[in-house]
């Protein structure tokens, strides 16, 4: 899987989450507004699709998160393997890095 691709992914399910979430609060207006003095089959079935929905907007963002974790472990392990496969490049780079530092803190 290539950048784009989970770039995609991503925005798809942040669509997806932001978009359960967004029902999530419109069955909350609902019940509320229903409990203003509605009947009791009505007020059940809204707080039935209320509890759902809200089931439905946990399980998205426990699997963005997983998605997320999944992708910083990725990350880190092609790091890792860049930074063993390439030392020199490595050392040399952050050594780069830490004088640009340097010089910038220098200068005020």
């Amino acid at each position: 899987m290539n950048t784009s691709d989970f770039t995609e992914t991503a925005v798809e399910t942040k669509e997806q989450l932001v978009a359960n979430l967004r029902r999530v609060i419109a069955d909350a207006e609902d019940l509320l507004a229903a409990t203003a003095g509605q009947t009791d089959s009505k007020m059940a079935d809204l707080r039935a699709r209320a509890k759902e929905n809200l089931a439905v907007a946990r399980e998205k963002l426990a699997e963005v998160r997983a998605a997320g974790r999944d992708r910083a472990i990725q990350a880190a392990e092609a790091t890792d393997q860049y930074v063993h496969d390439n030392p020199w490049s490595s050392i040399g780079a952050a050594a780069a890095v830490g004088m640009l530092i340097g010089v910038l803190l220098g200068r005020r």
